[in-house]
């Protein structure tokens, strides 16, 4: 077990300290091999489904849906819930690529973009009249920048008529989204949840079924996953097409254990430990911060500038057992990215930044 790796990567991330056992506990069931039509499925959809509405506080009326990846979740929102504009916050590959699929789909994008690093405010965001969507990333994993949670709710709020959507893919569960406020968000497990990737978590308001509805009676809204099947099918605790029983079953009992730990208790040692690492790195001679401003730095991927090749850097900790992830895109070379999720202890943070300390 000493020589076993710590993954500090941005997902695939580091595995849920109970991960062995709940995954032995799916094979010692045989729950590989179970139908999705029998009530021993739908027993384990229900679980995972009350498991993170306690954690999430997902309001009753609200679909909790699932779908192979978080990626899809862009195209089925695109198709189900718009007609013809949409309206995208973009600061860095992933905000982008949910623009990209709403141009592939022939809608009409508005995108007000900030330099990679930076982030948005309420007050600086115009919402174009006729976008239908407004499309929103709440943790942005290329470059480490969140956007406020009092931000998205005031942009639903002054905006009552238009549909939001919340990308929460590397920072679920920790964010304190109102969903019973914005229409619709998303995320995957490989991330916070700690789990192999390969599933998507999709949650949608009555509002987004009803313009599905609407829409579908004129035009294409798909084939695939299309929101009033997937709907209609989570209302029974059932899938349209065979889903990943392994992962919803893991799903649900992480969320129960988190749920038995508290997430109040679970936000405050994931800010203690983002503190730890922005001062560490404020204060390290030749290192500095991707994001300027402290309002604006993510508590779950860190962004850090180095003072050369950040492969030299990733190698050293490598050697160490310690895996970091390079900088995204073209800052690939120019950056560390450090995963701050729930599986990564405040030991292990420690352990990371004492190898730093000899770099």
């Amino acid at each position: 077990m000493s020589n076993r790796n710590t993954y500090f990567t941005a997902g695939p991330a580091a595995l849920y300290p109970k991960f062995e056992e709940f995954l032995q506990d799916f094979v010692d069931q045989q729950l590989g091999s179970i139908s999705h039509r029998s009530q021993k499925f739908k027993d384990i959809y229900r679980f995972t489904d009350e498991q993170l509405r306690t954690l999430l506080n997902i309001p009753a009326e609200s679909a909790l849906m699932f779908t192979g990846t978080a990626s899809e979740i862009w195209e089925r929102i695109v198709l189900n819930c718009t007609e013809l504009e949409t309206f995208h916050l973009v600061n860095g590959s992933f905000s982008k690529k949910f623009s990209q699929y709403a141009e592939a789909l022939g809608r009409h994008i508005h995108v007000f973009e900030k330099p990679l690093g930076e982030g948005f405010s309420y007050s600086e965001i115009e919402v174009p009249e006729y976008a239908e969507l407004i499309c929103t990333t709440q943790n942005e994993t290329s470059t480490g920048v969140q956007t406020r949670e009092a931000d998205i709710h005031k942009l639903k709020r002054g905006n009552a008529s238009k549909l939001v959507a919340v990308d929460m893919v590397s920072s679920a569960p920790i964010p304190e989204l109102d969903l019973s406020l914005v229409d619709t968000a998303f995320f995957s497990v490989q991330k916070s949840f700690g789990l192999p990737a390969g599933l998507g978590v999709w949650i949608a308001n009555e509002t987004c079924l009803q313009k599905a509805e609407e829409i579908g009676q004129s035009k294409s809204i798909g084939a695939h996953h299309r929101l009033p099947e997937l709907w209609a099918q989570s209302k029974e605790y059932q899938t349209p097409a065979t889903p990943n029983v392994m992962g919803i079953y893991l799903l649900g009992r992480v969320a129960e254990d988190m749920n038995k730990k508290g997430i109040e208790l679970i936000r405050k040692e994931t800010e203690r430990k983002a503190k730890r690492l922005y001062d560490y790195f404020e204060q390290k001679a030749g290192f500095s911060l991707f994001v300027e401003k402290p309002e604006h730095r993510s508590k779950t991927v860190a962004v850090i500038n180095t003072p050369g090749a950040s492969s030299e850097i990733i190698s050293a900790l490598k050697a160490k057992g310690l895996i970091v992830g390079s900088g995204y895109g073209k800052n690939k070379d120019s950056q560390i990215r450090i995963a701050n999720f729930i599986a990564t202890g405040e030991e292990d943070i420690e352990k990371l930044l004492e190898a730093c300390d000899s770099l």
